[in-house]
């Protein structure tokens, strides 16, 4: 193996000389106290930057086994680790030339804790993966500045990051513990019958539209449970916690507009998640398996049996094999919820604000005035009872406008002024005292859930490029993959890895007999065994850039692929 002054002499001698002269760097260089590794030179200034690993040998390191001796202490020592380089990384990263010409990066962290493929620990050692931008004046080679990088910068960071005595242990130490006790705490939702968990004293409104911070100032009100809802829950560090725990079944969340309804909702939908210390949300836990369900209008469906919710359409189509490539409103969120049942969810998350009405309700009046039969929808407030009852499916449901959902909740909680009340015998009482005349409806009963066969047809994909564009797009060959509507996919990294499995997938398990689910599985099933980089595009090269999604989010990629064809199990 080449020593680190081996790598300066190379820089060296290349200065001056055209962008190409950086090929020459690829290779592994051992430093006093860790290798680097220059996977991948970037072919010009203004392309990607250049792919380098820094690994430390586990005796140099230091760790402690318990920091990574369970998956969630080892996700989140992993986490940790990746945003104090990064934060190091930006202070001493500086535009230095043409294009990248002096970036060092690496995966940019939210305020989730992700598992993601920019560092790595483990019984060997401590690894990095980042990026560095070769420094160029227009395309000749700046090695001066390269040096400087190589030399100074890059071992400084490893060595403030990637040694643990040099580390903040009690920031790591709360990181690592948080981590443990949101674990601990998910398990026991199911224990405790419950779907949901907010802790009091939680901060669940964020800084704007824009920013997923805390929002901060004397206006912040601080969630407390009402006493109905009130739990207490014992977690492996923390202790006895407090807090509202909403159960299994149908639960509505009331009030007026602005009091807070959609911000508790937001909170829970992202409560799939383990959030980061002073998140505010630390402690607001989910069932992992919570999807959240919107309309969708000009999503494509692929073989959905939609028919528990809407049937008798006319010219006599078939909605129990659906397919559209450019649904309404309605149908698309009847195909959300059917695909949410064949992923294995146990908890749907709706918002009236984005549902479509008529898929919603049908309230007594219009009951009247256009018959049943003339009406394909079912809407879903006569099947959300069917889906708890059949499929032991909960729901928490926002609603604004329609009280006709108070005769089929389990418990109505009111927001008023971002605080919780339970107002469940007050909506029975309205409910049977102001009962309008509305009938239930069900055309189809929903009973159960089709499952389908993608086909490799659609997926001819050795040539095409799969790749991700930001959070929301992904490219697979000349088709664009919108995934703006899928309101838990949270994190850029995350796309990129969803790019990566459909492509892995399509080439090794999609055969024309393995259901989508069985693919997804067989999917998760390696990512497990040999970690998320074998799905990586980049093959013999770092995939420094990945955050593992959900299931539910690999299924949704899937179900938003226009050229997607599939044949019904």
């Amino acid at each position: 193996m080449q020593s680190s002054q081996d790598l300066r002499q190379k820089i060296t001698s290349i200065d001056h000389k055209g962008y190409g002269a950086y090929k020459s760097l690829a290779g592994a260089y051992k430093y006093d106290f860790f290798t680097l590794f220059v996977d991948h030179v970037q072919s010009d200034p203004f392309a990607p930057p250049s792919r380098v690993r820094a690994r430390v040998p586990r005796d140099i390191a230091g760790f402690p086994g318990k920091y990574y001796a369970t998956r969630p202490a080892r996700v989140a020592l992993q986490d940790f680790l990746t945003r104090r380089f990064g934060a190091l990384a930006r202070t001493c990263s500086e535009r230095k030339g043409t294009g990248s010409s002096g970036v060092i990066a690496i995966d940019r962290c939210g305020q989730e804790v992700l598992e993601r493929t920019s560092m790595v620990v483990n019984d060997e050692y401590v690894e990095a993966r980042f990026v560095i931008g070769l420094p160029a004046r227009g395309r000749t080679v700046m090695a001066r500045e390269a040096v400087e990088i190589f030399m100074e910068h890059v071992p400084e960071i490893v060595k403030k990051t990637l040694i643990f005595r040099n580390l903040d242990r009690e920031k790591l130490r709360e990181h690592v513990e948080l981590a443990e006790d949101q674990e601990a705490l998910r398990k026991k939702l199911s224990e405790m019958g419950l779907v949901a968990f907010v802790a009091d004293g939680s901060v669940l409104p964020r800084e704007s539209g824009v920013s997923d911070l805390p929002l901060k100032g004397k206006n912040v009100i601080p969630f407390q449970s009402p006493p109905e809802y009130s739990v207490s829950i014992s977690l492996p560090h923390r202790g006895e916690v407090t807090g509202m725990g909403i159960p299994r079944g149908v639960t509505l969340i009331v009030g007026g507009g602005y009091h807070g309804k959609s911000t508790l909702l937001r909170a829970i939908e992202r409560g799939v998640y383990n959030h980061l210390p002073g998140d505010g949300r630390e402690l607001v836990i989910t069932v992992a398996d919570a999807v959240k369900i919107r309309a969708e209008d000009g999503r494509s469906v692929a073989g959905v049996d939609i028919s528990g919710f809407i049937n008798n359409l006319p010219f006599g189509r078939d909605t129990r094999n659906f397919s559209t490539a450019n649904a309404s409103g309605s149908t698309s969120q009847a195909a959300n919820i059917v695909e949410a049942l064949e992923t294995g969810t146990s908890l749907l998350l709706l918002d009236e604000d984005t549902s479509a009405t008529n898929f919603m309700i049908r309230d007594g009046r219009m009951q009247q005035l256009v018959a049943k039969e003339m009406e394909p929808i079912t809407p879903f407030i006569d099947t959300v009872r069917d889906l708890l009852d059949n499929f032991n499916i909960s729901t928490i449901l926002v609603v604004g406008g329609s009280g006709d959902y108070f005769e089929v909740a389990d418990r109505v909680i009111m927001m008023q002024n971002y605080l919780p009340r339970d107002v469940t015998a007050r909506a029975r009482e309205i409910a049977a005292a102001t009962r309008g005349g509305r009938r239930r409806e069900t055309a189809c009963p929903l009973t159960t859930v089709r499952e389908r066969i993608p086909l490799p047809e659609a997926f001819r994909l050795q040539g095409d490029k799969v790749k991700a564009r930001g959070l929301n797009d992904i490219q697979l060959g000349r088709d664009n993959i919108d995934l703006q509507n899928v309101e838990q996919l949270v994190d850029n990294s995350q796309t990129a890895a969803l790019a990566a499995i459909i492509k892995y997938a399509a080439l090794r398990y999609i055969d024309g007999k393995t259901t989508l689910m069985q693919v997804i599985q067989a999917v998760l099933h390696d990512i497990e065994k040999g970690g998320l980089e074998v799905v990586s595009p980049f093959k013999g090269q770092h995939p420094g850039d990945m955050a593992l999604p959900r299931k539910y989010e690999i299924a949704a990629a899937f179900n938003r692929y226009r050229g997607l064809k599939v044949a019904q199990k």
